[in-house]
């Protein structure tokens, strides 16, 4: 299984973006969870096959209408499966 942690910076919280992130985790078939940062960022933790990964990944880095998106910086890893769906946390 492959893992994502990214941290979007921009103008991503109040605007949907979460909200966002939770419906393109489920068209792509990827399980993990977002969540609103302190510091104005917004954190996604995603698992999946490698092209569902990179295909969500794209789409994150777009952002819903009203954000903007100005850097993501991502760590990828592999290991077990350890989420069943995709939710907004915190």
């Amino acid at each position: 299984m492959h893992f994502i942690h990214a941290v979007i910076h921009g103008r991503v919280q109040g605007v949907g973006y979460r909200a966002f992130v939770l419906r393109r985790a489920r068209e792509h078939g990827v399980h993990g969870e977002v969540r609103n940062a302190a510091d104005g960022s917004v954190e996604v933790v995603a698992e999946g096959d490698a092209e569902r990964l990179e295909a969500f990944l794209t789409e994150v880095r777009e952002g819903p209408m009203h954000a903007r998106v100005e850097h993501v910086d991502v760590r990828q890893n592999e290991g077990a499966s350890r989420y069943r769906g995709f939710a907004i946390s915190g």
